[in-house]
Formats: structure tokens, sequence, C-alpha cells
């Protein structure tokens, strides 16, 4: 960050990674530097801090005096700040004896300074030479080039080797889709097989009832024969019968002739034969009735046979579709509730990642807030920090210019709040010969 103002110039640098905090200021013209880590301080005019601890300010001034103030290390490896004292402590005695303080101060910033540098010319060389002492060593230095190729064989057969994987995936699904549509086949053409045997059994129960109807009328024709041809012998010895008769009458009528008796066995005669073709066709009727009578019987039942074979076999029909829609939703069934727990699954998983991934948000932006808490904290040193090196310089410039004046100190308070609210105090000074002459406070907020 850079704060800077008409009258000085004020650079406040904050280092990391271990090698100190340095906070430079550079008056009028003077020329400065400022280092971390032991680098800094240079005669020229410069405040530096070197690994947390203590420091000075080195300034080149016009007459050649020097002076300094102490750097305070607010805590961790590298973590400075720079803290002064006030004008009450510069002012307490003589111009000569303050600068004579500055001077020996100085002289101790230097001396540490120097043995810093010391110190760290003798670490880069030890570090130097461990570099060149194990720079061949295969731990430190490893040629790994030649496994690229190997790792991209191998690779590639990992690809190759999920390729053929989920190729053979596949060809296990198809092969287990297909057995399934044998299965089903299977099933409906089994089905199909035990329906045609049950109609097979059915039809040769309809056969054998029919057999027995065949049976009781050829049984029943046998006994209408049997009496027809009763009937007919009966007819013939009565025939004969009356033959016998007639014939011994015809003998017995020689000796005493009476009524023509040709004409009365012709009477007979005819009337037997007009009983017979009665009872004949009296028969015949009974016997065609009964024929007719079973004919219908035989063609009812044959056309009811008929009807309730077709809606047997429309009933079958349709509970064989009805089955074959059953199996197709099952399948369907069982295949939705699989992707639906492959779904679900895949779900359950990304939400898993991104519950993940929210926790992480979440600790991320807590460690953000703890960082921009803590930074706004150092910022708020640091401004602190400013406001004392700003209100020192113009001490100090005072003091060395030896002219009676006014001396402004502005002094920050800075209060973080919701609001974030910054309070400056000026205090203006007037100076005589060295004394005080006028004090007045200004306070303003931002």
């Amino acid at each position: 960050m850079s704060l800077q103002r008409n009258s000085a110039s004020s650079r406040i640098s904050v280092g990391g990674g271990g090698y100190g905090t340095a906070v430079c200021s550079f008056l009028g013209n003077s020329g400065g530097s400022c280092g971390a880590g032991g680098y800094g301080g240079s005669q020229s005019g410069a405040l530096s801090a070197a690994y947390g601890g203590p420091g000075a300010f080195a300034g080149s001034l016009s007459g050649g005096a020097a002076f300094g103030t102490n750097l305070v290390n607010l805590g961790g490896f590298g973590g400075g700040a720079v803290g002064g004292f006030g004008v009450d402590n510069l002012l307490s005695g003589d111009e000569k004896g303050t600068m004579q303080n500055l001077n020996d101060r100085l002289a101790c910033y230097l001396s540490k300074v120097r043995a810093l540098e010391e110190a760290n010319a003798d670490l880069e060389c030890k570090i130097k030479e461990w570099y060149e002492k194990h720079k061949n060593d295969n731990k430190l230095d490893r040629d790994f080039s030649k496994y690229y190729h190997v790792i991209e064989d191998l690779k590639k057969q990992i690809q190759a080797a999920t390729c053929e994987n989920a190729s053979i995936v596949l060809q296990v699904d198809n092969a287990r889709l297909a057995a399934d549509d044998f299965k089903i086949k299977y099933e409906n053409e089994l089905c199909l097989r035990q329906n045609v045997e049950a109609d097979i059994i059915g039809l040769r129960k309809v056969l054998d009832d029919l057999k027995l109807a065949k049976c009781d009328l050829e049984s029943q024709i046998a006994s209408l024969t049997e009496e027809l041809i009763c009937m007919k012998k009966n007819h013939e010895e009565e025939m004969r019968s009356f033959q016998g008769v007639t014939g011994q009458l015809t003998v017995e009528m020689k000796a005493a002739p009476g009524t023509d008796l040709t004409e009365v066995l012709n009477n007979m005669r005819s009337d037997y034969e007009e009983l017979a073709d009665k009872n004949r066709r009296d028969a015949e009727a009974r016997f065609n009735e009964a024929c007719t009578a079973l004919r219908q019987q035989i063609s009812s039942g044959a056309e009811q046979v008929i009807s309730s074979k077709n809606e047997i076999t429309d009933l079958r029909r349709s509970v064989q579709a009805l089955e074959i829609d059953l199996q197709a939703a099952l399948a369907l069934k069982d295949t939705l509730e699989s992707s639906l727990a492959e779904t679900e699954g895949n779900y359950c998983v990304q939400l898993g990642k991104i519950q993940d991934k929210i926790s992480t948000l979440e600790l991320q932006l807590c460690e953000i807030r703890t960082d921009m808490e803590r930074q706004g904290f150092e910022y708020n040193q640091l401004l602190d920090i400013k406001a004392r090196l700003e209100r020192e310089i113009e001490t100090y410039r005072c003091l060395l210019d030896g002219e009676s004046g006014k001396i402004t100190k502005p002094i920050i308070t800075s209060q973080v709040s919701g609001d974030k609210t910054r309070k400056i105090r000026t205090i203006v000074e007037e100076l005589m010969h060295g004394k005080v002459v006028s004090h007045r406070v200004k306070e303003c907020e931002e």
C-alpha cells in the first residue's frame, strides 16, 4: 500500500514469508533505502525492520546528523510494526543531548545491521555449499523422462481396457436383454402350448361324449332293428299260420261247401297287410322321429360346442394378450425402478459433492472473513504508525530547521465498526526557540 502527503512521502511495505516488515520514510530531498531481513539500513537514511526485531531510523540530513526510533515486534515470525516515542521524550533535554542520543542509537543500529549482514552472508555460504554438495544427489535431482513413455503406454492400455470393458458390459447388457426377450417368448409359447393341450383335452371329452351318444343311438337302432325283425317274423308266422288254416279249411270244405273262403282270406290278408303296413309305418315314423330328435340334439350340441370353443379361443387370446401386456408392463416397471434407483444414486452422489463444495466454500469464506478482519486490523495499525511517523517527521524537521513555528501532529485514531468510521485528531503546537508557546487540538471524523 502507498500513503502520500505533501510535506513528506511515507511508504509502508509489509513483507511476508518470515523476512520481516519494513516501513520506510523519506524526508524532503534526502535519499534513503529500506530493506527486510537484514539487507536494509544504509547510512543514507531508512527505516527498516529485520526479522521482526528492533531497528533504527537512519537519515542523512543537511547537517550530517543521524537519529532513530524503535521498532516494536507485533508477533509472529517476520511480522513487525513500527513504534515510536513521542515529542515529549524528544524534547525532554536540550537539542545537543537529543542528537547525541540519536547518534548513539544509530551506531547501535548500524552495528546490529552489520552483524545481521555477516550472519546472512554466512548462511548464504552454507546454503550454497549445501546445494553444491547435494546437486548430484538422486533424491534432489531425478530424471523422470524415461518413465514418461511407460506412463503413456500404461495410460493407453488403461484407456483400451476401459473401452473394452465398456464394450463387454454393453454386450452383456444386450445378451441379457435378448435372453429376457427369449424368456418372454418361451413363456408365451409355453402358455400357448398349455392352452392348446387344454383345448385338445376338452375336445377329447367332447369326442368321448359324442362316441357315447353314437353308441346309444346305435344300440337304439339295433333294438329297433331287432324289434322290426321280430315284428316281421311274427307277421310271417301269422301269415303261415293263416295259410295253414286256409289249406285245412279248403280240404274240409269239400265235404260241406259254404261261404267263399278265398274272399274271406283275401279280406283277412288285406286287413293284416294293412295292419302290418300301419305298424311298419308307425315304427318308421317313431324311428324317424327319434333320429330327427337325436340329430337335432347332436346339431344343437355341436353348435354349442363350436360356439363354446370359439368363445374359449377368444378368451384365451385375450388372456394371452393381457399376459403379454402384463409381462411388458412388469419389464417396463423393473427398468424404470432400476433407472430410478440409478438416478437417485447419481443425484445422491452429486448432492454429496455439492455439499462438500458448499462446506469447503463456507470454510474458505470464514477464512477470507478472518483474513479480512486481520488485514483491516493491520491496516488500522499501519495508519496509526503512519500518523506517528508523520508526527515524528514534523517534529524532527522543526528541530533540525531550528525555526519557531507551528507543529501540526495528526493523530489518526481508527475505529472499526459496522459503518466503518475514521476519527482524525490534529494537534497544532507553536514553538518559539524550542519551547511550546501554544497547543491546539482538532478532531474530525471520516
